[in-house]
This record gives C-alpha cells, structure tokens and sequence, in this order.
C-alpha cells in the first residue's frame, strides 16, 4: 500500500510538473472606445509539451473566446476556432493581429491604455487531456498605439 501510495505521488507530481511547461509572454491588449463591445488580446505562448488552448475568461468581458482573422477569398473574416488551438511541443504560437488572438466580447467597460487586463486562460494537455490555466496581467495598448506586442517580459504563472 505504501508503494502504491508513492506511485501515485509521483505520477501526481509529474502531472502537475508537465502542466507547469506552458509560457505566456508578451501579452497586451488593444484599447477600446466608450460603447466599444469587444477588443483582442494578443501574446506569445510557448509550449514545453503538445497543448492546446480552448478558452479564457476575464472579469472585463463577458465572452472570451479564441479567434482566428484568415481570408476567404478576397474577404477577411473572423471566427471562433471551436476545438481551440493547437500548439505543438517546442512552438510557440503568435497571437497577434490580423491573425490567432483571444476575442474579448461583451465588455463591460472601456479599456485605457496604462489599464491591465487580468485573463485567464485554459488549456488541455495533448496527451492525457486534462485541462489547466494560466494567470495573466496583460497592459493596455492605446488605440492608434503601435500593434507589436510590448517587449517587458512580464509575466505570470
């Protein structure tokens, strides 16, 4: 019983260890006007193992949801990327504008450039499908600021 019992421990503690091999850097925001219903939020995500990010939340918008911008045909258009989006072992994904980003919708107030966004996000790891988030501060961009992400390196586990 006491073998099986450190078995477990083990096993639990790799678990957690493998879910901790996710980084967000970069993050920002892009501000909004006064009315202005929804804003993208845009990051760098490294992955240490296949993941995939399937949601978010944050206390400043209703709906999150994870977005991507591609073109059909000659048109733009924006969608919500249902099974989430996959990032495989050793990539980091670029959410930025014009592509992949978290769709912040239904907000219940303008964002301020110098303001910080707390979001979390969820993510499922590939292998044993179990689901874990990760905490983020991510800063304001005023509009008509430069798109590219801030270069801080702040962030938060």
């Amino acid at each position: 019983m006491k073998r099986m019992t450190l078995t477990l421990g083990a096993i639990l503690l790799v678990s957690a260890a493998a879910h901790a091999q996710v980084t967000v850097s970069d993050a920002w925001v892009r501000g909004t006007v006064p009315q202005q219903k929804a804003t993208g939020a845009f990051m760098h995500i490294a992955a240490e193992q296949d993941v995939r990010l399937i949601a978010g939340a944050s206390p400043v918008a209703g709906v999150v949801e994870i977005h991507e911008m591609a073109m059909e045909g000659n048109v733009m258009k924006m969608r919500e990327l249902k099974g989430g989006l996959p990032i495989a072992k050793g990539a980091t994904a670029e959410l930025k504008p014009g592509g992949y980003h978290v769709m912040l919708m239904d907000l219940k107030q303008a964002l301020k450039g110098g303001e910080a966004v707390p979001v979390t996000l969820t993510f499922e790891d590939a292998a044993s499908k179990k689901t874990f988030t990760r905490e983020l501060m991510a800063p304001v961009k005023a509009l008509g600021a430069a798109t590219s992400a801030p270069h801080s390196g702040q962030h938060k586990h």
